[in-house]
């Protein structure tokens, strides 16, 4: 029964560890649902495309001088500046994009923050691969109508059209010739200082994967959207239907080349802040944009729990307060199942001094202090393991409370009271994670053992104090939560051991 209790109280802390130490000290470098397929033909595209570099240098050339002269020829109505920044534009949203395809500026009815502040360093672009080679695509020649801009490329009489559309711009590409078009993005690695990084994100097959932006990956994949997610904002790239693609990220640059030839390419681009319910209503029903909010394995948890803070925020108007009325509501569902363990764990206590007794009486042989420990138990009707109970069942929760909490945007810039301006970062004072390190030793102190293992009972000390490290640089929403919690746990222990039998 001790080694069982040893395995229970090590399971609890290796999952608290996985999951905040993982986020925390490892950043993620490779995908969460890696499917890799035809890397070594990915890979040998790569190679093709470094070995000509040279060839692809000259073709640019060639389509910037093909810019100027058309930019020369039509003085009237382009000048060099303006065309290498167009825009769309309106009371709520703009979108500008150079005569190389990179987007230079976004903003959308949706997005909160600047998108130069998020992705100032990224470059986008558009290629085609022609014999092996992916070669960049220039546009030398445009149109502006109202809302729409038509962009066209001589060289290889390629056309695209983008029209802005509330919080998306569509955008079509369309050719006389097949090819083999790729798109690209290339960024720079950041990280925020609740330890959030920036993303590739790719969603094919019903799954999201999840890159960081110096991971080295190649493979195939059913494409349907892919971008960068940052700092609660998703810039994305959808596409009108799910496509074959081979996939590449190496030097902190993401390739999506399409596995056949096409003379049409429809879609839309879009720059939002991570709103769950805003994203479930962007573009078509199959498009699941909103599996962008990364509520992780508990996701079927999370979203309920989502519902029930926007619920209380609806009438407290304080997502602080929000946290706190669920948490109630969470613990009073869960007391049932709590009081007996509560009931157990006193029992525990009660029966301390027999134990010891037993343990001094047989200290020299462990079966027998085992086998009367067992008799004893079964005589009181204790369980020793009746205190990790407790835990056991907020882990769901807890873990799905963390994901909402880390993930969903309704905390950003939303402020508690006194010193908490914002619940999605960090305690600036470090006051909750020390109060709930504090909460925490005191719930271990109510929690009798069974054994008197000084290794058991050493990572039962240091636990609190590892999980507040932990826990100090988590937003502090997550730290409230925990911090209530535990305490409220504890009053209700304390209630069951002066009331009960």
């Amino acid at each position: 029964m001790k080694d069982d209790q040893k395995r229970m109280v090590l399971a609890m802390v290796l999952s608290v560890v996985v999951l905040f130490g993982w986020e925390k000290f490892f950043a993620p470098k490779k995908v969460i649902n890696n499917n890799p397929v035809s890397v070594s033909k990915t890979n040998n595209q790569n190679t093709s495309n470094v070995e000509n570099e040279n060839e692809n240098e000259s073709e640019t050339n060639k389509q910037v001088n093909n810019v100027k002269t058309n930019l020369k020829n039509n003085p009237k109505d382009f000048s060099f500046k303006n065309v290498s920044s167009l825009t769309l534009e309106d009371r709520e949203s703009l979108f500008k994009f150079d005569n190389d395809y990179n987007i230079s500026n976004f903003k959308s009815v949706n997005s909160k923050r600047k998108f130069k502040d998020i992705f100032t360093t990224e470059k986008l672009g558009l290629m085609i691969e022609i014999n092996g080679v992916l070669k960049k695509v220039l546009f030398d020649q445009f149109e502006k109508l109202n809302n729409k801009i038509t962009a066209h490329n001589s060289l290889y009489n390629i056309t695209a059209t983008f029209r802005l559309n509330g919080a998306k711009v569509n955008y079509k590409i369309s050719s006389d010739k097949k090819y083999r078009f790729s798109f690209n993005i290339r960024s720079k690695e950041k990280k925020l200082p609740n330890n959030q990084i920036k993303q590739f994100i790719v969603y094919s097959s019903k799954d999201v994967d999840r890159y960081s932006i110096d991971s080295d990956k190649a493979g195939e994949s059913k494409l349907k959207w892919f971008g960068l997610d940052f700092d609660y904002h998703l810039f994305v790239n959808v596409l009108k239907t799910t496509v074959p693609v081979l996939y590449s990220i190496k030097d902190n640059n993401l390739t999506t080349t399409f596995v056949n030839a096409t003379n049409n390419i429809e879609g839309f681009y879009s720059f939002v802040f991570k709103e769950y319910d805003f994203l479930n209503k962007l573009g078509d029903k199959g498009d699941n944009l909103h599996l962008a909010v990364d509520f992780g394995f508990f996701g079927i948890v999370a979203v309920p729990i989502l519902r029930a803070l926007q619920f209380f925020y609806k009438y407290l108007g304080n997502y602080g307060l929000a946290i706190i009325f669920l948490t109630i509501l969470l613990r009073l569902l869960t007391f049932p199942l709590q009081f007996k363990s509560f009931k157990s764990m006193k029992k525990m206590q009660q029966v301390q001094p027999e134990l010891k007794i037993i343990k001094e009486k047989f200290k020299d042989n462990p079966q027998k202090v085992q086998q009367e420990t067992m008799a004893l138990f079964k005589k009181v009707g204790a369980n020793p393991l009746g205190g990790c109970l407790p835990m056991v069942l907020q882990m769901p929760v807890f873990f799905a409370f963390y994901k909402v909490l880390y993930s969903a945007v309704e905390l950003v810039d939303a402020p508690f009271y006194f010193w908490i301006y914002d619940l999605s970062v960090k305690d600036p004072y470090y006051v909750l994670p020390v109060l709930m390190t504090i909460t925490m030793f005191i719930q271990n102190k109510l929690n009798p053992s069974a054994s008197a293992d000084p290794t058991q009972q050493k990572m039962m000390m240091f636990m609190p104090l590892i999980f507040g490290f932990i826990m100090k640089d988590l937003p502090a929403g997550l730290n409230l939560y925990m911090t209530f919690s535990m305490g409220l746990g504890s009053i209700q222990q304390l209630m069951v051991y002066k009331f009960s039998d």
